[in-house]
């Protein structure tokens, strides 16, 4: 990445060196459904990372199903879930998501509903982002079919009470989609203590390349499969293992679970700095959580007055610092964020996110660029300035 600081690993964080040699040993991998030599070692390195997947998420190799990102795989959960639960009933089927979800769940979700497959319900945040869970599970109604609840957003950082929620709506029977992919570099994930019926990761978020992502679908889950074809992946997802990704999945997820305790202690104490000296400048507010449990240490949202969004990040870049003004899950339009929308965030919003590779220099670095150019860019439009 031609950048001198980057702050922007909510987007993709770089691959890790477990990770990069991983790919590198299974790139010319042979068809790991073959039944030469060749293929069984494809397949042995497929399913060695399944394992070290399912260690890393605390849940059974069975379960684990690789897919090409995290987008696919929250698609597969939730058209999946959905689809099957529908040639269960002789009724309306019901689906129970938030506000503050990513478009890949809430893409889907909406879809299902314009198409007449499912009765939706989203759920509203608080302003922090958080979503609480008693609204949740008021929201479930006796033909609820499935509930999907991101673990944490990947805006504003905040952390969902997945832990109180899974247990509670699994006693009802209904079962627990969560959204995962901003969870892993950080935080202790445990499908099983969880009692999630499905979760969703992807491997660019903590270290794994690009392209590459798992579905957990707890066994004995009804999911009708999106693709249709060789069988692969227990039926539920078709086609030829990507065995030099699917290995590099798992280096990184093992390698990421081994420190994660150091990083995460590390990033805390980064974004508490990067945050400090944030809101030392004028007209600056950080946005999520106020108590550090709630949300992300990877994460520093803010919002500034009397800057033009586009101009600003625009100027971070000439200088050498990759942040976003929002997520990087779209097209690249501009567009107002549904979740800042959500939690009633106003001005211009800035999201920096840290990662395993992020460091005290950078930091201050970027405050001292910070420092600079919203000063400056204030001077421009001295009109909006504490609007």
């Amino acid at each position: 990445m031609d950048v001198d600081v980057l702050l922007d690993h909510a987007a993709s964080t770089p691959p890790r060196p477990e990770a990069r040699a991983a790919l590198q040993r299974w790139l010319d991998a042979a068809n790991a459904s073959a039944t030469h030599a060749a293929g069984q070692a494809a397949r042995v390195a497929v399913e060695q990372a399944r394992e070290q997947v399912a260690a890393g998420l605390r849940c059974s190799p069975h379960e684990v199903v690789f897919t090409s990102g995290g987008t696919e795989a929250d698609n597969l959960a939730l058209k999946g879930i959905v689809w099957a639960a529908r040639e269960r009933s002789s009724g309306p089927v019901h689906l129970v998501t938030t506000g503050v979800e990513h478009p890949a769940v809430l893409g889907p979700a909406r879809w299902l509903a314009e198409r007449g497959d499912v009765a939706l319900t989203v759920v509203a945040p608080d302003p922090d982002g958080r979503v609480p869970v008693e609204r949740v599970l008021d929201a479930v109604r006796a033909d609820t079919c499935l509930v999907s609840v991101m673990t944490a957003n990947n805006e504003l950082g905040a952390v969902n009470a997945i832990a109180d929620l899974g247990p509670s709506l699994r006693e009802r029977g209904v079962p627990l989609h969560t959204d995962a992919v901003q969870a892993v570099a950080t935080l202790d994930v445990d499908v099983t203590a969880w009692q999630v019926a499905a979760l969703s990761a992807s491997g660019h978020k903590f270290g794994a390349p690009q392209g590459v992502g798992v579905a957990v679908l707890r066994r004995g889950l009804p999911v009708v499969p999106l693709t249709h074809g060789g069988g692969q992946d227990r039926g539920v997802r078709s086609g030829t293992f990507a065995a030099g990704l699917d290995a590099a999945f798992g280096a990184a997820i093992e390698a990421a679970v081994a420190d994660r305790s150091e990083v995460r202690a590390r990033l805390r104490a980064l974004g508490d700095r990067l945050a400090d000296g944030l809101l030392g400048l004028d007209g600056v507010r950080r946005n999520g959580p106020s108590a550090a449990a709630h949300r992300l240490p990877s994460h520093v949202h803010v919002s500034l007055d009397g800057v033009d969004g586009a101009a600003l990040t625009l100027a971070l870049d000439r200088a050498g610092i990759a942040a976003s003004s929002g997520a990087a899950c779209g097209s690249g339009a501009a567009t107002a964020s549904p979740v800042l929308e959500a939690c009633g965030v106003v001005g211009t919003p800035l999201r920096l996110s840290l990662g395993w590779t992020s460091t005290e220099a950078e930091v201050d670095r970027a405050l001292d660029v910070f420092g600079d150019v919203v000063p400056r860019l204030r001077r421009r439009q001295p009109a909006a300035h504490g609007a």
